[in-house]
């Protein structure tokens, strides 16, 4: 369809160059972006550099009032030095070493001090109404630190428990964990670390980032969270003379409440500074011929995680290359693509997201105040690949099985020589950590979708060992780093589906819709806008 329509208009359909997309991903990586944090030293060249590549390309600002620009108003939570976690058991005093054992996030600024708080075994946390699952329900939980496993019951159990089989559920998501024991009036949550289970090694939580909450910041009941290593949570299970697999199972049974674990108590103390900020999404258009009202929008984060803690070399600039430079020069090259072919009846709108690592802050704010209509955005297509390979044979579909937009991809990808397949791991809960699901939780159809690991050249092996490699070793690490070793072949092939979809979308008339009844159902309340 893409093809036709571009030859009926007498011109060729623009071609997306790795050489385009690793350019971008090398400038975006460099250390002269400091690793993109929001509201550090990186952001405003960011945002300045992607200023550039869309007013260069031809883009027109869509953001606030005839700029580029959306103002996001955030808070930085910064945990000071000195902090400490510790339990009891048995009147038996256990310091643990944060960044080693055990990780500590702090909900408030000032000063946390909590002292011999009682320990529960929680099972997973889960609150979830679709299944009447309810972790807390009947247990008074204020002033206690609740235990929990990763993931969701259905994980590891060999059976479908009604909570989607191996696809992890939102409830299960571990921020969705932490807003139901805030609820419950908990006052702390640990989360118990299996590689597995979490979908990450423990390196990756070992030393909480910098956090960021939506401004103005609101005290909040749940004052830390954290997770325990394997070193941290089998010695005291073999101390109550309990056993994982043991508390898994009770965790899975019908009715399962909250339990203490007698004779363990938790104390932590520490300090957070509140730093208030404003940070920006920067949002490009290329306004409809006949149609204008409606719109077509893509979105990829230009945030990495910036100047942290150094790693064992010494680097402490979390640079981001493939999280998410390769997304964020992916969307620059689809709008480059749109800006070189004939106007779309439909608007089609570029979204570079802030804070995506912070918990999706950005694409969340923009769904909260959009500067289109969310009733008559036809779909949200959403950049962020997590991988960095050579020329594939598949695409990996995320969530599968909710929107209309899936037929739509199947069909664009085959066009492009290219089998749409389920993504490798559901239990990692990805279509709920990335920023379509804002969207699609309002009710827009949104898909989000990635290069396969299956190869051109050494199949899904040697994809698996690149990908796997990545998410051991660099995720969110200073190792994600530009690597001119990368033919960017997989990340061209992604921005040229994403193209070939969005613009079908953009000249068509049609509205997609969900699979999903409850998603659906969300998007009819808005149907009359829709002609």
């Amino acid at each position: 369809m893409l093809l036709l329509s571009l030859l009926l208009a007498g011109v060729a359909a623009p071609t997306i160059t790795p050489a385009e997309i690793k350019a971008d991903v090398r400038m975006l990586a460099s250390d002269a972006f400091v690793g993109r944090g929001p509201g550090e030293e990186g952001e405003a060249a960011t945002l300045a550099y992607l200023e550039r590549q869309f007013a260069s390309a031809g883009l027109q600002p869509g953001g606030e009032n005839g700029g580029w620009y959306q103002d996001v108003p955030l808070v930085r939570l910064d945990r000071q030095a000195g902090a400490t976690l510790s339990m009891t058991v048995s009147g038996r005093a256990i310091p643990l070493r944060i960044g080693r054992q055990a990780s500590l996030a702090l909900s408030n600024p000032g000063r946390t001090q909590v002292i011999d708080a009682p320990l529960v075994f929680a099972g997973f946390g889960i609150v979830d109404p679709a299944t009447g699952h309810d972790d807390f329900a009947g247990v008074d939980l204020k002033g206690r630190i609740a235990l929990v496993l990763a993931n969701d019951p259905d994980f590891e159990a060999g059976q479908d428990l009604g909570f989607e089989g191996r696809r992890l559920v939102i409830a299960g998501r571990v921020g969705s964990k932490f807003a139901a024991a805030r609820k419950a009036g908990v006052l702390g949550v640990l989360v118990i670390h299996e590689d597995a289970a979490a979908s990450y090694p423990f390196s990756q939580v070992a030393q909480p980032l910098p956090g960021a909450v939506p401004a103005p910041l609101a005290p909040s009941p749940l004052q830390l969270t954290g997770w325990l290593d394997r070193s941290a949570w089998a010695p005291l299970l073999k101390t109550l003379k309990l056993d994982l697999a043991t508390l898994k199972a009770r965790a899975r049974a019908p009715g399962f409440r909250a339990i203490p674990l007698d004779g363990v108590t938790v104390s932590a103390s520490g300090d957070v500074k509140a730093t208030p900020f404003t940070s920006r999404n920067i949002i490009a258009r290329l306004p409809g011929t006949s149609r204008p009202d409606e719109v077509v929008l893509y979105g990829a984060h230009w945030d990495a995680n910036g100047r942290n803690g150094p790693d064992a070399t010494g680097d402490a600039i979390r640079n981001g290359a493939i999280d998410n430079g390769i997304g964020t020069a992916e969307l620059l090259a689809v709008a480059r693509a749109f800006a070189k072919a004939p106007r779309t009846d439909r608007t089609v709108m570029f979204a570079a997201w802030t804070a995506e690592e912070k918990g999706l802050l950005g694409a969340s704010f923009y769904a909260a105040h959009p500067l289109a209509p969310l009733e008559t955005t036809v779909a949200v297509i959403n950049l962020d690949p997590h991988v960095a390979l050579p020329t594939s044979t598949t695409i990996e579909l995320i969530g599968g099985g909710r929107t209309t937009l899936e037929t739509d991809l199947a069909r664009v990808a085959a066009q492009q020589g290219l089998r749409v397949v389920p993504e490798p791991s559901p239990e990692a809960g990805w279509y709920f950590r990335s920023d379509h699901y804002p969207f699609a939780s309002a009710g827009v159809p949104a898909l989000a979708f990635r290069i396969g690991r299956d190869l051109a050249k050494g199949g899904a092996a040697a994809g698996t060992r690149i990908v796997d490699r990545y998410n051991a070793r660099c995720y969110h690490q200073p190792c994600d780093a530009f690597d001119a070793a990368w033919t960017a072949q997989g990340a061209a092939q992604e921005a040229s589906v994403a193209f070939a979809l969005g613009h079908d979308l953009a000249t068509g008339n049609a509205w997609p819709g969900w699979t999903d009844p409850v998603l659906q159902s969300k998007r009819d309340l808005s149907k009359a806008r829709r002609r």
